[in-house]
């Protein structure tokens, strides 16, 4: 080592010292209300984990012995089992309240209910919130490496159960508490795990320090690498659809969700910023910001920073803080400042913020917040009965139609409203409704509903849910946000669907269980099996039948066969005659397929059609399963690589190999063919990239452009979403001769002065911050088989592609700039902008093809009506 690095070594380690030194103890500054006295019998932390928490993150196998240890030791708290994640962990929460209470509970939760309900008795009603305990419930460590919270819940749960006080007497009599002790353990161990194995013996303080790095994917997310609290409302996940559940089942009056955020930010609480969702009471911002009072009450006496009333917009009902909100709770959310801040680390101001710290101070907002809840009891109660009563609506909408001929996804959507507690029914007969609006055309007309279309009115309790997760557009009071601006689940999974200000009355059946989608093999015949690729399932039957080893052809073009149906291009056909080899079992196998991928799969008697191509036709081409591969790790998104990911291992069966980014380009991108180093891209039919950005141009250089260009050549397809696709264009790579359609310098009002303070609102209005834009769509190309001729894309950004001869745009912005903004918000400007230009593209090159996905097709697995252009791309 140099005489220069080993100053510069001697410096750092010198500061480093002096920066512990300066500050006291954290166990001696951050004390969990040592003045109380605690039961004995009831087990501490430490007593079990074998250290103060604050030393060492836990292993949710060992939060949970603790939990299981306390619900044993006291009559105070009650342990339970609600779900289980991919990767086998069960989900846990405590339910904490008096012995007596405890007693009683059953009765206690179900009168709960009946403040979150329509059409109860008012005497009672009065009568219960006047005696009935307030529900109080946490959401803690739902992103897997903000992992102070889950050691905040040990102590809050000891503290409940073992102090002795009469203050956390009438706490436990006049309150019901849950807590959800970790949403996420998969990602909370991938980083206790990665994290205990990199800390250090000696407190590594310095930000540049390994531990301080957690390796991509790092643990936010889940299993499949999702951002789980962009979950609450769809229930994608197991881990979602456990604790939604959960929250149904108690309607809490108020919860919190519990979050960390980078280490040099203060505590942060509410009330927070906008836009809000401003179908919410008047009177939530003055609730929430006397908790957030309460809370910074407590940090005042202690010297503990915190802001509340910048960032964290309050506007999609989809966080854990806001779905609590449109359920009737006052849900907020809290972040402790953390991320990436082990046991202990420097931040930008020279403070260092240490574990024990972290625990503390979600401990001291937990507590906070039971007791104002407990004086508030009565109160929060009545805010409750007030925003579940559709006579308090701020919508004037007072119903929603979904056609029952609706795509597949209707059911998607049907079974997660009936998840959230909302009633639909069915109609038994037509009827006609005035003044509907249609999403799929934008206009409001007369609307003939016909017998088994499905209908939502919002004259119930989940009144404020169904308009915050159907209206297209919610009134946006500011420019920028944390998430995006549309969620329409009748948008996001492209139905035919309608609102109305009239409700729908007349003949109409209650729902309470969807009828199972019809699957199976039909038909007679021996010639051949068709299969309707348009059906939801359909990839994931081939899929199967590809790894059940049976030869598959798909028909270029329409075809009706002598029954009269009409099969679209990209339907499926397998041939008894090229399968006979399977001959014997090829029935059997079929309806298996049929049973577990949800498809209906129709025999055929001949090959001759009654319209269209016959079955053995030059366009009925083979398919042939492909070798695919997809990268990860930097610069490629976490989330896009975890949404194709999910897409195709849990929802199709296909096999994607994840190849690491970093391998690839350390060996074989540059010697292609060349067999070192484990990968090779010629193994490969098809390559994903997922995302990436401006960082590709590092990954990326000319010597391995050529390369991929030449593997394209030859035969491969390359994929290229969202940033990936920016990059392969004319201006960014140069690989292809594809033009990028990139917003114009902004040189409006070139010369004027903006004021520093005015900025962040002057750049929002220039972004599309997720807005939904129609599309339409050439369902002739075979990237587009399957699909209906009209979408609803979501949009981030303002890039687009401009159309050209070589390049096959097979979805496009509606030219129609007045039609072409469905849901959110966009200029006028970036409106004029996109009409007309290419989202979902096929270049042609040699042998291969590039296929240009501008935009993500999957989007969180609920933004599911361009996701069938992925599965095509690739299969």
């Amino acid at each position: 080592m140099s005489a220069l690095s080993q100053l510069s070594l001697l410096i750092l380690l010198t500061v480093t010292t002096q920066v512990i030194a300066q500050f006291p103890d954290p166990y001696e500054r951050f004390q969990f209300d040592p003045q109380l006295n605690y039961d004995t019998n009831i087990p501490t932390p430490e007593s079990i984990l074998g250290y103060q928490l604050g030393n060492k993150f836990t292993l949710y196998a060992d939060a949970v012995n603790y939990f299981e240890a306390l619900a044993a030791s006291s009559d105070k708290i009650i342990l339970n089992n609600y779900g289980e994640t991919y990767e086998g962990r069960k989900l846990y929460n405590v339910v904490i309240t008096s012995a007596a209470n405890h007693a009683k509970l059953e009765t206690i939760r179900q009168n709960n209910l009946k403040f979150s309900s329509v059409d109860q008795d008012e005497d009672e009603l009065e009568s219960l919130a006047g005696s009935q305990p307030v529900f109080v419930s946490y959401s803690y460590n739902i992103h897997g490496n903000e992992a102070s919270s889950t050691e905040a819940a040990m102590q809050v749960s000891y503290m409940l159960a073992a102090a002795q006080d009469a203050e956390t007497a009438n706490v436990l009599d006049n309150a019901v508490i849950i807590f959800y002790v970790c949403i996420n353990p998969d990602g909370r161990d991938r980083y206790t795990y990665w994290y205990n194995g990199m800390q250090r013996a000696q407190s590594a303080v310095h930000p540049k320090d390994l531990e301080h790095y957690a390796p991509w994917p790092n643990g936010r997310t889940n299993h499949y690498w999702f951002d789980l609290n962009r979950d609450w409302i769809w229930g994608i996940h197991p881990e979602s659809r456990g604790h939604t559940g959960e929250y149904q089942k108690w309607m809490p009056q108020v919860h919190v969700d519990y979050h960390e955020q980078g280490y040099s930010s203060n505590y942060f609480t509410v009330p927070g910023t906008t836009p809000t969702n401003l179908m919410l009471p008047d009177e939530y911002v003055a609730w929430a910001d006397s908790f957030g009072r309460a809370n910074i009450a407590e940090f005042d006496k202690h010297n503990v920073g915190y802001f509340t009333r910048e960032r964290f917009d309050f506007f999609y009902p989809g966080y854990g803080s806001s779905y609590p909100s449109v359920m009737g709770a006052i849900g907020m959310l809290t972040e402790q400042g953390g991320i990436g801040g082990g046991t202990a680390i420097e931040t930008s101001d020279g403070h260092v913020l240490t574990l024990r710290q972290r625990v503390f101070d979600h401990y001291t907002t937990s507590i906070a917040t039971i007791k104002k809840a407990v004086d508030n009891r009565e109160g929060l109660i009545r805010y409750q009965m007030a925003i579940m009563d559709p006579a308090n609506s701020k919508s004037e909408i007072k119903s929603y139609v979904l056609p029952a001929n609706n795509n597949q996804y209707l059911d998607d959507v049907l079974e997660m409203l009936l998840r959230q507690g909302v009633v639909i029914h069915q109609a038994n007969g037509d009827m006609n409704l005035s003044g509907a609006y249609s999403y799929r055309t934008g206009v409001t007309e007369g609307l003939n509903i016909k017998r088994g279309d499905y209908i939502i009115n919002t004259d119930q309790s989940r009144n404020l849910f169904i308009n915050s997760v159907l209206k297209s557009t919610l009134e946006i009071e500011d420019s920028v946000m944390y998430d995006m601006s549309t969620w329409s689940a009748i948008l996001a999974y492209n139905l035919n669907g309608y609102s109305s200000n009239t409700l729908v009355n007349g003949d109409l059946e209650l729902v309470t269980k969807l009828a199972e989608r019809s699957s199976g093999v039909i038909g007679s015949g021996e010639y051949a099996y068709t299969i309707q690729w348009s059906q939801r399932r359909a990839p994931a039957a081939l899929a199967m039948l590809w790894k059940l080893g049976y030869k598959v052809r798909s028909a270029k073009s329409s075809f009706t066969d002598n029954d009269d149906e009409l099969y679209a291009p990209g339907s499926l056909i397998v041939l008894r005659g090229r399968n006979l080899d399977k001959a014997d079992r090829l029935e059997a196998d079929l309806k298996i397929v049929a049973e577990e991928a949800g498809v209906l799969i129709k025999r055929q008697s001949t090959g001759r059609m009654m319209k269209g191509l016959d079955l053995t036709s030059p366009d009925a081409v083979p398919l042939k399963q492909p070798k695919v591969a997809m990268l990860v790790e930097p610069p490629f998104s976490t989330y896009t690589a975890g949404q194709i990911y999910f897409l195709f291992d849990y929802e199709t069966g296909l096999p994607v190999e994840r190849i690491r980014a970093s391998i690839l380009k350390q060996t074989s991108i540059p010697k292609f063919g060349v067999r070192y180093g484990g990968t090779d891209l010629y193994d490969y039919d098809v390559l994903i990239l997922p995302g990436g950005g401006n960082g590709l141009a590092k990954l990326f250089g000319e010597e391995e452009l050529k390369q991929i260009k030449n593997w394209v050549q030859q035969g491969g397809v390359l994929i290229a979403q969202e940033g990936a696709a920016n990059f392969f264009t004319k201006s960014k790579s140069k690989m292809t001769d594809v033009e990028l359609h990139e917003f114009p310098k902004d040189t409006t009002g070139a010369g004027d002065y903006i004021a520093y303070g005015d900025r962040t609102d002057y750049n929002g209005k220039k972004r599309i911050p997720g807005a939904s834009l129609k599309g339409l769509i050439d369902v002739s190309h075979p990237l587009a088989f399957g699909m209906d001729t009209t979408l609803h894309t979501l949009k981030f950004g303002n890039n687009a592609i401009k159309p050209s001869s070589d390049l096959q745009s097979v979805g496009y912005f509606s030219p129609d700039v007045e039609s072409l903004l469905t849901g959110g918000y966009a200029s006028s400007e970036n409106l004029e902008h996109l009409a007309g230009n290419t989202f979902a593209g096929v270049l042609s090159m040699g042998s291969g093809k590039v296929v240009f996905l501008m935009e993500n097709t999957q989007y969180r697995m609920f933004w599911r009506g361009p996701s069938r252009m992925m599965q095509n791309a690739v299969m």
